[in-house]
């Protein structure tokens, strides 16, 4: 089985950003944990803080494989181009939040990713991606 993780924009900062939302552990750390806890997947990741980099990302990788994770971090309220590459891909897609995005200013209460994905993950903290990956098994 193939998942991909996509992470958006500040997401390369986990363990270094407002700890007391995203907690201490690095997504490269969490990833190793990943690895060993499902080691019949094999894992790609990516991560961008560029919308355009995301869209081509899941061009590249949404006719193969079992499945995607997207975290489009703050494109995930703002981003039409995101969603209509999520629907134009073949490869179910599943969105994930490290953090409870209905407890966030108003304007985060609104995914435009949601509708076009499989499902959503909200609130976990990094779980949210191991919830995400045990919806496709």
């Amino acid at each position: 089985m193939e998942i991909s993780i996509i992470n958006g924009p500040n997401l390369n900062l986990l363990g270094k950003r407002e700890k007391p939302i995203y907690g201490e552990t690095s997504f490269g750390d969490y990833l190793e944990k990943l690895n060993v806890e499902f080691p019949n997947i094999r894992f790609t990741y990516f991560q961008s803080n560029v919308e355009g980099e995301i869209i081509n990302k899941l061009h590249e990788i949404g006719f193969s494989g079992d499945g995607i994770i997207l975290n489009a971090g703050g494109y995930t309220h703002t981003s039409v181009a995101i969603a209509d590459a999520v629907r134009s891909i073949e490869t179910p897609v599943v969105e994930v939040h490290v953090s409870n995005i209905f407890a966030s200013e108003g304007f985060r209460h609104i995914s435009l990713v949601a509708p076009a994905a499989s499902g959503s993950i909200i609130g976990f903290g990094l779980d949210s991606y191991r919830l995400a990956i045990l919806s496709f098994l």
